[in-house]
Protein backbone atom coordinates (compact mmCIF):
# COMPACT_ATOMS: atom_id res chain seq x y z
CA UNK A 1 0.00 0.00 0.00
CA UNK A 2 0.97 3.65 -0.50
CA UNK A 3 1.66 6.50 2.00
CA UNK A 4 -1.91 8.59 0.55
CA UNK A 5 -5.26 6.49 1.08
CA UNK A 6 -8.69 7.05 1.11
CA UNK A 7 -10.46 5.83 4.36
CA UNK A 8 -13.90 5.13 4.07
CA UNK A 9 -15.93 4.26 7.66
CA UNK A 10 -19.20 2.63 7.43
CA UNK A 11 -20.83 1.99 10.38
CA UNK A 12 -24.28 0.15 11.17
CA UNK A 13 -25.85 -0.41 14.48
CA UNK A 14 -29.65 -2.22 15.38
CA UNK A 15 -31.67 0.42 17.90
CA UNK A 16 -32.66 -1.23 21.05
CA UNK A 17 -35.72 0.72 21.26
CA UNK A 18 -37.68 3.52 19.55
CA UNK A 19 -36.17 6.17 18.49
CA UNK A 20 -38.80 9.01 18.46
CA UNK A 21 -41.45 8.70 15.54
CA UNK A 22 -39.50 7.42 13.02
CA UNK A 23 -37.43 4.34 14.39
CA UNK A 24 -38.28 1.05 15.45
CA UNK A 25 -36.91 -2.11 16.94
CA UNK A 26 -34.24 -3.69 14.57
CA UNK A 27 -33.86 -1.03 12.69
CA UNK A 28 -30.64 -0.38 10.92
CA UNK A 29 -29.19 2.72 11.24
CA UNK A 30 -25.82 3.97 8.96
CA UNK A 31 -23.83 6.55 8.94
CA UNK A 32 -20.87 6.65 6.04
CA UNK A 33 -17.69 8.74 6.62
CA UNK A 34 -14.75 9.33 3.56
CA UNK A 35 -11.75 11.05 4.01
CA UNK A 36 -8.25 11.71 3.02
CA UNK A 37 -5.22 10.06 5.30
CA UNK A 38 -1.94 8.24 5.63
CA UNK A 39 -0.65 4.81 5.69
CA UNK A 40 2.36 3.07 7.36
CA UNK A 41 3.24 -0.34 8.13
CA UNK A 42 5.50 -0.69 11.29
CA UNK A 43 6.71 -3.34 13.53
CA UNK A 44 3.89 -5.69 12.06
CA UNK A 45 0.87 -3.37 13.18
CA UNK A 46 -0.79 -1.10 9.70
CA UNK A 47 -1.55 2.62 11.25
CA UNK A 48 -4.15 4.75 9.79
CA UNK A 49 -3.97 8.44 10.29
CA UNK A 50 -6.89 11.00 9.40
CA UNK A 51 -8.32 13.97 10.50
CA UNK A 52 -12.05 14.15 10.94
CA UNK A 53 -13.88 17.67 10.48
CA UNK A 54 -16.71 18.15 13.48
CA UNK A 55 -19.54 20.66 13.03
CA UNK A 56 -19.44 23.14 15.52
CA UNK A 57 -15.30 23.32 16.15
CA UNK A 58 -12.73 24.67 14.64
CA UNK A 59 -10.04 22.21 15.09
CA UNK A 60 -10.30 18.65 13.58
CA UNK A 61 -10.29 15.17 15.69
CA UNK A 62 -6.92 13.08 15.18
CA UNK A 63 -7.74 9.62 14.36
CA UNK A 64 -4.97 6.36 14.37
CA UNK A 65 -6.30 3.73 13.44
CA UNK A 66 -3.69 0.65 14.66
CA UNK A 67 -4.55 -3.14 13.36
CA UNK A 68 -2.12 -5.49 14.74
CA UNK A 69 -3.37 -9.39 14.45
CA UNK A 70 -7.03 -9.91 15.88
CA UNK A 71 -6.98 -6.33 17.89
CA UNK A 72 -8.05 -2.83 16.34
CA UNK A 73 -7.24 0.14 18.22
CA UNK A 74 -9.15 3.48 17.56
CA UNK A 75 -7.47 6.95 19.35
CA UNK A 76 -9.01 9.88 18.94
CA UNK A 77 -7.63 13.09 19.88
CA UNK A 78 -9.20 17.02 19.75
CA UNK A 79 -12.82 17.65 20.97
CA UNK A 80 -13.30 13.65 21.47
CA UNK A 81 -10.67 12.51 23.15
CA UNK A 82 -11.15 8.03 23.17
CA UNK A 83 -9.09 5.16 23.13
CA UNK A 84 -11.52 1.98 21.57
CA UNK A 85 -9.58 -1.15 21.85
CA UNK A 86 -11.82 -3.94 19.68
CA UNK A 87 -10.29 -7.25 20.67
CA UNK A 88 -12.03 -10.58 19.31
CA UNK A 89 -13.81 -12.13 22.07
CA UNK A 90 -13.08 -10.13 24.82
CA UNK A 91 -15.32 -6.89 26.31
CA UNK A 92 -12.42 -3.52 27.00
CA UNK A 93 -14.14 -0.12 28.78
CA UNK A 94 -12.83 3.49 27.84
CA UNK A 95 -13.72 6.83 28.88
CA UNK A 96 -14.93 9.09 25.29
CA UNK A 97 -14.31 12.25 26.74
CA UNK A 98 -16.49 14.75 24.50
CA UNK A 99 -16.72 18.77 25.35
CA UNK A 100 -20.11 17.83 27.21
CA UNK A 101 -18.61 15.44 29.67
CA UNK A 102 -17.17 11.71 30.10
CA UNK A 103 -19.48 8.64 29.02
CA UNK A 104 -17.82 5.36 30.33
CA UNK A 105 -18.51 2.46 27.43
CA UNK A 106 -17.50 -0.89 26.84
CA UNK A 107 -16.93 -2.71 23.61
CA UNK A 108 -17.97 -6.27 23.13
CA UNK A 109 -15.77 -7.20 20.31
CA UNK A 110 -17.40 -10.58 18.68
CA UNK A 111 -15.56 -10.63 15.50
CA UNK A 112 -12.92 -8.73 13.62
CA UNK A 113 -11.97 -9.73 9.71
CA UNK A 114 -9.19 -8.51 7.63
CA UNK A 115 -8.02 -8.68 3.91
CA UNK A 116 -5.01 -6.95 2.98
CA UNK A 117 -4.13 -6.11 -0.90
CA UNK A 118 -1.39 -4.62 -2.56
CA UNK A 119 -3.96 -1.65 -3.08
CA UNK A 120 -6.33 -1.68 0.33
CA UNK A 121 -7.13 -2.99 3.68
CA UNK A 122 -10.62 -3.85 4.66
CA UNK A 123 -11.81 -3.83 8.17
CA UNK A 124 -14.63 -6.02 9.40
CA UNK A 125 -15.61 -5.47 12.92
CA UNK A 126 -18.71 -6.51 14.81
CA UNK A 127 -19.16 -5.69 18.60
CA UNK A 128 -21.86 -4.81 21.11
CA UNK A 129 -21.78 -1.41 22.55
CA UNK A 130 -22.26 -0.43 25.81
CA UNK A 131 -22.57 3.42 27.65
CA UNK A 132 -22.58 3.56 31.72
CA UNK A 133 -23.62 -0.02 31.76
CA UNK A 134 -26.49 0.29 29.54
CA UNK A 135 -26.65 -1.84 26.19
CA UNK A 136 -26.94 0.65 23.30
CA UNK A 137 -26.51 -1.49 20.54
CA UNK A 138 -24.83 -4.19 18.23
CA UNK A 139 -22.71 -2.74 15.74
CA UNK A 140 -21.04 -3.30 12.42
CA UNK A 141 -17.92 -1.83 10.93
CA UNK A 142 -16.44 -1.18 7.72
CA UNK A 143 -13.43 0.29 7.18
CA UNK A 144 -11.15 0.43 4.28
CA UNK A 145 -8.25 1.54 3.57
CA UNK A 146 -7.46 2.36 -0.49
CA UNK A 147 -4.56 3.35 -2.37
CA UNK A 148 -5.54 6.76 -3.60
CA UNK A 149 -3.91 5.89 -6.68
CA UNK A 150 -6.32 3.22 -6.88
CA UNK A 151 -9.66 4.70 -5.59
Amino acid sequence: MEKDVLVSIKGLQFATEDIGDSATDDELEGIETVCPGQYYFKNNAHYILYDELIEGFDEPIKNMMKLRGDEFILTKKGAINVQMVFSEGKKTMTDYGTPFGNILIAIDTQHIETTCTEDSLDIHIEYGLEANYQFVADCDIEIRIKNVTHA
